[in-house]
């Protein structure tokens, strides 16, 4: 597939939260099949809302939105909406929960057979149609792809409850379960916070191995701008509800405009580590 095609685009998009309270202003952006887009700005610059519109969860906006067909959307929100009574593994099937529909039936089906009155010409039709749809969605590898999944994503055991694991932890499950949708746009709502660095790095690294080699195309609200510098090929600097800069990180992260969004004086000099531009506070402030 063409790297270069924009697969989703806004024009002008405004929101404004009853009775006047203007969020997000005259914004116009679009990216790539396979861009990695770092979204900046102070809390209530607009970043969240700005998501939630791209996601299609927020319709009440001006302007216009633009996706190339057949293209899904996933997001995933800093607080995710999880099922405490559940383990975690079965939250995360929620994602292929179609595929566990028609394994359950296939197996229905093949209970029948039990039965001599059964119409056994009915039943080898039906479970041959089913079979066809299992073998096409790959599902007899079902349990072995989850758990890749969880793995890669360092999701507590399986059998744990989610009421007992951490802020952290749900997040990553809540990734878990999104990336298993495949969706062609990712959108990420703070992902790194209540992560420990280590954590951090690898949640980026993963989503940047899926962006080069998957072509999936994210959108990552966050804090911590030296993480973007690093992890991702564009910014999108908000300053009060518009995009103040949008470019890569060494032609967005310069230090008059990070002063001037972030209302703190910082100097900007080559991260020894890779040459990203590496965001210091002023160190002349007191």
């Amino acid at each position: 597939m063409n790297d270069q095609q924009v697969i989703f685009s806004m024009s002008r998009v405004g929101r404004i939260y009853p009775p006047n309270k203007q969020v997000l202003r005259d914004i116009s952006l679009g990216f790539f099949y396979g861009a990695k887009i770092g979204v900046l700005g102070l809390n209530g610059a607009g970043k969240s809302t700005l998501l939630h519109i791209i996601s299609g969860d927020d319709r009440d906006f001006i302007g216009e939105l633009a996706f190339t067909k057949g293209y899904s959307v996933g997001l995933l929100e800093q607080e995710p909406k999880l099922d405490l009574h559940k383990t975690v593994k079965q939250v995360v099937q929620e994602a292929v929960q179609p595929i566990i529909n028609l394994i359950h039936e296939y197996e229905e089906i093949n209970s029948k057979f039990s039965d001599p009155n059964a119409d056994f010409d009915a039943l080898i039709s039906q479970q041959t149609s089913i079979q066809e749809k299992l073998d096409k969605l790959d599902a007899w590898t079902l349990d072995n792809r989850l758990e890749v999944a969880m793995d890669a994503l360092r999701c507590p055991p399986e059998d744990t409850l989610v009421s007992v694991i951490s802020g952290g932890e749900r997040r990553r499950v809540a990734l878990c379960r999104l990336l298993l949708t495949e969706p062609d746009i990712l959108l990420l709502d703070e992902p790194t916070s209540h992560l420990d660095l280590h954590h951090q790095v690898g949640l980026l690294e993963l989503v940047r191995t899926l962006a080069h080699h998957d072509g999936l195309a994210v959108l990552i609200a966050l804090h911590d701008l030296n993480l973007a510098a690093r992890y991702a090929d564009r910014i999108a600097l908000m300053v009060d509800g518009r995009v103040k800069s949008l470019g890569t990180p060494n032609e967005v992260l310069r230090p008059e405009l990070i002063s001037e969004a972030y209302h703190l004086p910082v100097q900007v000099i080559p991260n020894p580590l890779d040459g990203s531009p590496l965001v210091l506070p002023n160190s002349s402030q007191k």
